[in-house]
């Protein structure tokens, strides 16, 4: 079975400011455009059967500019539903609940249309996509790419890996970078994380790269 290939958007005017960017559909900034055109050819040295993005702009946008135009957009790839914390940064949430954190309380309740979710639904979501990704690696050889934001990658890593959403808190992830979920005797393992593209090796792998400040929203 083919890898799989985790794909972060890039800057936006919220990652840089660290405010919880949902369902709110901000553009990459000019520097989140150039982090996108530096993941092409990183990604093409991977042989890549399907790739799949959400539906947000940022996203889309980061796949278009990396070479994946055609990829499959599908609602399920959405970032967290941050409900009454959209566009609220951690530091304005820890002044009124000090121990918050994402991971583990999930987010206040919001408006009809974005109410929030919890880890756990998060996490079903996540479940969804990668019935989606094992089909789509049965079907062709060679990898699946998939383009979408921050929180949702790092719950849809837990669940691959067999873990609870909540283990999600445990693998950083910065924008603009490129991770590799593959297979060892059969079982799902971690084979690179998030790496920039100049922390790329010359031998052609993504392995685990050295990046910056998580950018957490």
């Amino acid at each position: 079975m083919g890898d799989l290939i985790l794909v972060r958007h890039g800057e936006t005017e919220w990652s840089l400011s660290g405010r919880h960017t949902g369902r709110t559909d901000v553009p990459l900034t000019e520097h989140g455009r150039e982090q996108a055109r530096r993941l092409a050819p990183l990604i093409a040295r991977h042989h890549i059967a399907s790739a799949f993005v959400s539906p947000m702009r940022r996203a889309r946008e980061t796949a278009r500019l990396a070479g994946l135009g055609g990829a499959r957009v599908d609602a399920d790839l959405s970032e967290w539903d941050y409900g009454g914390y959209e566009g609220v940064t951690t530091v304005e949430i820890h002044r009124t609940f000090p121990d918050w954190f994402l991971f583990t309380h999930g987010v206040a309740p919001g408006p009809p249309e974005h109410p929030g979710e919890s880890p756990e639904e998060v996490g079903a979501r996540a479940d969804r996509v990668l019935a989606k990704i094992d089909a789509a690696l049965a079907e062709a050889e060679g990898g699946v790419v998939v383009v979408s934001h921050g929180h949702f990658l790092r719950v849809l890593t837990a669940r691959r890996l067999g873990l609870p959403a909540s283990a999600g808190a445990l693998f950083q992830l910065s924008t603009g970078t490129v991770s590799r979920l593959s297979t060892e005797h059969r079982r799902p393992v971690v084979a690179g994380w998030n790496v920039r593209p100049d922390a790329y090796c010359s031998h052609g792998s993504l392995s685990a790269g050295e990046a910056g400040p998580s950018e957490e929203r």
